[in-house]
């Protein structure tokens, strides 16, 4: 008998447990402003704990309220972990089950358990199913284009944190907070963000972008700055069957004297090897490099008045001058500024400049979350502007 009141308590809590947990996942779905319900359901959670074969008990935080509850977080004004789990419980106080309690260290303890992984998955699936949405009169010249760029986020001054990514070095100890290194790369049709890297901060920018090129689909065409003009990197993104649009490092020297002219303040020129191993790659990958590379250098001025006229250089694989006018890629590098927006949009707008998390592995799933979290956005405006009309891009939003 007093086995068989154990098992009949276990099974009321069970029952318990699983009736608030569909009641929370019922009202997240139906949660004005979370885009849930149709950008992120509970069967693309499922699908991808099954395909990382992640098991979990049944509790109240599993996987899924975790998460929901986890992006809730990110993008309220109050991130708090007592201000989540008052949500979860006033989520709860109107239905008939036992409320749990406001201790939160079972919401915390969830939170740990979340896989990166799994974050890092549902991250991209998410910006992978906007992408597939992207119809030819978003696209450029009939391409995608990926714009790159990389950021700065700064953590808790804890002993965990600063072993995995220490203050700047020019700081005194006890000075600084720790900071991590993210290099992003967004989608210029959509506004999501495809790729993600995280690195220590004294990380170049070139280097987190290597990391980033595998996220590229054949046919896209990267933006950037002069951060990311090397020998190498055409090299690398062309072997994808990719292109790249970039400024010209200031270490190049321009002269317009040598190269071939196929147009106004538009040349086409021969790039040499470098002589000695440039830094980031291995001795092996340097040799196996080309000895000389094609690429267009298109330069212009900015003229405004009461300012020094400035010279801007742009070096482009894009060596067809009849599908890709020179107007059209000047006018394609001022769109880059976008990313500057994107990253605003997520360090400022959605607070991912300061992170709370107070150890490394936490704070990098706390990134992940923002970006998710941001997808999400990205796919309800995109949704907004197709369907009743207008714009499909934050930064258009804000113009307008």
């Amino acid at each position: 008998m007093k086995y068989f009141q154990k098992d009949e308590q276990a099974n009321i809590t069970i029952t318990t447990v699983t009736l608030r947990v569909q009641i929370l996942k019922d009202k997240f779905g139906q949660s004005l402003g979370l885009p849930f319900k149709e950008l992120l359901p509970s069967p693309v959670i499922e699908q991808a704990l099954a395909e990382l074969n992640i098991k979990y008990k049944k509790r109240l935080f599993d996987p899924i309220v975790t998460l929901w509850a986890f992006l809730s977080q990110v993008l309220d004004a109050d991130k708090s972990c007592h201000n989540a789990v008052s949500k979860i419980i006033a989520q709860l106080a109107g239905e008939e089950v036992e409320i749990p309690s406001t201790d939160t260290s079972g919401y915390c303890q969830a939170r740990a358990r979340l896989p990166e992984k799994l974050l890092e998955q549902l991250f991209g699936k998410v910006a992978q199913s906007l992408e597939e949405k992207v119809t030819t009169e978003y696209l450029w010249c009939g391409r995608n284009v990926k714009v790159i760029d990389g950021s700065t986020v700064s953590m808790p001054d804890t002993v965990e944190n600063q072993k995995v990514y220490p203050q700047p070095s020019n700081q005194k100890p006890g000075c600084g907070f720790p900071i991590a290194k993210i290099g992003v790369i967004f989608s210029l049709a959509t506004g999501v963000a495809v790729a993600l890297c995280i690195d220590v901060l004294n990380t170049h920018d070139i280097k987190l972008a290597r990391k980033l090129y595998e996220f590229l689909n054949p046919l896209d065409i990267l933006l950037g700055d002069r951060a990311f003009c090397a020998y190498a990197d055409l090299i690398a993104i062309k072997k994808i069957d990719c292109d790249a649009v970039f400024r010209k490092h200031q270490s190049r020297k321009t002269s317009m004297r040598q190269g071939k002219i196929v147009g106004d303040c538009d040349k086409l020129v021969t790039w040499y090897k470098p002589k000695t191993c440039p830094k980031g790659l291995s001795k092996e990958e340097f040799d196996t490099l080309p000895q000389t590379i094609t690429v267009r250098e298109i330069y212009y001025y900015i003229v405004i008045p009461g300012f020094r006229t400035q010279r801007v250089s742009l070096i482009t694989t894009l060596l067809d001058k009849t599908t890709y006018s020179t107007l059209a890629i000047v006018g394609l590098y001022g769109q880059r500024w976008d990313v500057e927006l994107d990253l605003r949009h997520l360090k400022t707008t959605l607070g991912m400049d300061i992170l709370r998390c107070k150890t490394p592995s936490m704070v990098r799933k706390e990134i992940y979350v923002y970006l998710l979290a941001y997808n999400l956005l990205c796919g309800l405006m995109w949704s907004a502007g197709t369907t009743y009309g207008g714009a499909t891009r934050k930064s258009e939003i804000l113009v307008k």
